[in-house]
């Protein structure tokens, strides 16, 4: 009975530390960006394949398979020419610079905002497997919240996916 309690408390433990790591990681995530640590971002973040699923989510949204003004689709050419355009303003604009820079924006008429960082909050935050964690954020002056899937690889959790508001992503990247 003796050598049980020691292992179950490591095995408790060793669980505890597994369950609260992703929303450790969240954390240092957002500390990140409000501190503009951009090597951090760096290494928190799948940048490739955050900014293909972003590339994916524009075509769907309807820039690429949007009808023309004659009822039908544009024509093979003209739909890789404007996935071109996008995935080359989405691959300068969606990087750990840039997102540093757009939360270090805020209107000079409000700068106690500064100091509280971006108005942003946590929805939701859970395991989807035991590899998988998904995130909903919801940041202000927004309907539809951000959506985060973080993936443990190599033993770290990494943000391996972003779903952006529709809104968002139809500013044509006006927005990070």
């Amino acid at each position: 009975m003796r050598v049980r309690w020691p292992l179950l408390a490591t095995v408790l433990g060793i669980g505890a530390l597994y369950v609260a790591y992703p929303y450790v990681t969240l954390f240092r995530l957002g500390l990140a960006i409000r501190t503009a640590d951009a090597a951090t971002l760096e290494t928190l973040v799948d940048w490739p394949a955050v900014r293909e699923g972003i590339k994916e989510d524009v075509c769907d949204l309807g820039g690429v398979n949007a009808p023309t003004q004659d009822g039908g689709s544009l024509p093979p050419f003209g739909a890789s020419f404007i996935s071109g355009i996008a995935s080359s303003k989405i691959d300068q604009t969606v990087t750990p610079q840039a997102l540093v820079a757009a939360a270090a924006t805020t209107p000079a008429a409000e700068p106690a905002k500064a100091i509280r960082g971006a108005d942003v909050h946590v929805n939701w935050a859970f395991f989807e497997t035991p590899t998988t964690f998904l995130v909903s954020l919801q940041a202000r002056g927004q309907a539809d919240p951000i959506k985060l899937e973080m993936d443990l690889q190599d033993g770290a959790w990494r943000v391996q996916r972003v779903w952006l508001p529709a809104d968002v992503l139809s500013n044509n990247g006006s927005r990070t």
